[in-house]
């Protein structure tokens, strides 16, 4: 087959290309590859940041305060700090257009999951039902990817929707609030599962709690939103670093994707790209194409590419993404209490909501927010600054904050299309067309409903008013435009993700989702990238 040529770094890129480098094969990877900058004072804790740096504020907020989140109701309870912008870094001339739809992109070393939260959720039967296989099919995968990435949980009540594969670590140590919120579930438990469908358990996420090598363990210091010193938090750069090691990998960053060229023979001769830093545009020969670029700018360069071969303008259908609600709580038991800034800062349980015929709901983080940045939650209390200050320091061990996910489906009023460019020939701006699913509301009431419910009878206080509905586009959880189909029906793709449309072209990101469960897909798009690297190769 020869050389494959991978465009993207982002999850799904980087373990289709290890699993292809581990079975012999010749890879190619482009890639535009931002850098972060390497995380200062490796062993300071999150206090210790604050009194060793020599400018924190310009460490925490940024040189011009550009992170600092102010009060306004369209804004999110914390924001990401100035390392991550290297993550949301926009090159010039790369603009969208959206409507109903706020899309993100990233053009790091890594992609988006650079800035996730390292949330493990494998799909069970019930979410992989319109997929042309089951879990039974992917569970390898599964398995295979947390033996790469180190992955703690345990078998618990949340194991009904999350199955439980090999190569778990042992969960990490809990922090105050999350083993009070634990322990009062416990003793609740056939009242939550019987009267609220609801399940609580230990999140399971992409963090060390046993050493591996060249990574160390998490040591709890509180650091994660702004990058884990030590390794601990998985990032899919890391894997990319794993890649280097072939003799047989080869990667050309500095490399916009404009688009592909196809010889008329429904086989891909050649990608264009533009360097970001001198302009200059680049024709390079492909024998096998792989698009990984994430579905927003996998589905731009395969528009892009029938524009440019002369095809009509065509609509890219099924654009979804996961609506989530924030729903902030006090605990109760907490209040005056005193916090410790050393624990792990991210969710280390979920809650899943189950329907009344069974089937899923919502899923939902919970994090306790010891150390996330204290300022856009002290902006927005209705006191002055002084009080809320006060008030903040008595409640700070108390605070947390659920995020619900909630599923998608295809439907034709959700597209990515071009905008046509004067010359009608060269590929215009994308343009993104999203519509809320009819029954949206009414899930999202339920949902919160039983939430607020199950949050009171663990002692905990829901301000009223306080829940965030982010808009679409907030979750990057994007798929579904060029779905999976064992029919081979045009704009569509095999179940192994190779094109009906263009024999060597495989689609190995979340662009080929046939619908969208209510939970991170991150772990998913790795799984199913090495699943298609093995069955297709």
């Amino acid at each position: 087959m020869g050389r494959i040529t991978v465009v993207g770094s982002g999850a799904s890129g980087v373990h289709f290309a290890l699993s292809l480098l581990e079975r012999g094969h010749e890879v190619q990877m482009v890639d535009v590859g931002y850098d972060p900058q390497p995380p200062p004072l490796l062993r300071a804790d999150l206090n210790g940041l604050k009194a060793e740096l020599e400018d924190p504020v310009e460490y925490f907020l940024g040189s011009d305060f550009e992170t600092l989140v102010l009060p306004d109701e369209d804004k999110e309870y914390y924001g990401f700090p100035p390392s991550k912008t290297y993550v949301f870094r926009q090159p010039e001339n790369t603009d969208s257009r959206a409507e109903g739809f706020s899309p993100i992109y990233s053009y790091a070393k890594g992609g988006l999951a650079q800035a996730w939260t390292g949330g493990v959720y494998p799909f069970s039967d019930e979410d992989l039902s319109e997929f042309p296989f089951g879990y039974v099919d992917l569970e390898p995968y599964y398995s295979e990817v947390a033996r790469r990435i180190g992955v703690c949980g345990t078998e618990d009540d949340l194991a009904r929707v999350m199955p439980v594969h090999e190569h778990l670590l042992p969960p990490l140590d809990l922090d105050p609030h999350s083993r009070l919120l634990l322990r009062k579930y416990s003793a609740q438990r056939s009242h939550f599962n019987e009267k609220l469908g609801c399940y609580l358990g230990r999140s399971r996420v992409a963090t060390l709690s046993e050493k591996r090598e060249g990574r160390e363990v998490c040591d709890y210091l509180g650091r994660c939103l702004w990058g884990c010193p030590v390794g601990a938090l998985y990032t899919p750069s890391m894997t990319l670093e794993d890649c280097f090691r072939y003799p047989q990998f080869t990667y050309v960053g500095d490399s916009w994707v404009e688009c592909f060229s196809s010889n008329g023979m429904r086989r891909i001769s050649s990608i264009t790209t533009r360097s970001l830093g001198s302009g200059r545009r680049e024709q390079i020969p492909v024998e096998t194409l792989a698009l990984a670029a994430g579905t927003l700018s996998t589905s731009r360069i395969f528009l892009a590419s029938l524009v440019r071969s002369g095809t009509e303008p065509v609509l890219l259908e099924g654009l979804m993404d996961n609506r989530q609600v924030l729903l902030p709580f006090l605990n109760l038991a907490l209040v005056g209490k005193s916090y410790s800034p050393a624990s792990y800062q991210y969710h280390q349980l979920a809650i899943a909501l189950e329907s009344e015929g069974g089937s899923s709901l919502a899923h939902g983080l919970v994090t306790a927010l010891t150390t996330a940045p204290s300022h856009p939650i002290i902006a927005t209390m209705p006191v002055d600054l002084r009080t809320a200050v006060l008030v903040f320091r008595d409640i700070r061990a108390a605070l947390g904050l659920v995020n619900l996910n909630f599923h998608d489906y295809r439907r034709s009023d959700c597209t990515i299309s071009l905008m046509p460019a004067d010359d009608g020939r060269k590929a215009g701006v994308p343009i993104i067309s999203y519509s809320p699913p009819t029954d949206e509301g009414s899930r999202m009431h339920v949902a919160l409903r039983r939430t607020r419910k199950a949050l009171r009878r663990l002692g905990c206080l829901v301000p009223p008013g306080s829940a965030h509905v982010r808009p679409m586009g907030a979750s990057v959880h994007y798929a579904g435009t060029i779905p999976m189909s064992e029919k081979p029906v045009p704009l569509t793709v095999s179940p192994i993700c190779r094109s009906h449309d263009f024999e060597n072209l495989f689609v190995v990101d979340g662009t080929t989702f046939p619908f969208l469960p209510a939970k991170n897909i991150t772990f998913t798009l790795m799984a199913n990238a090495a699943r298609i690297a093995d069955l297709a190769f």
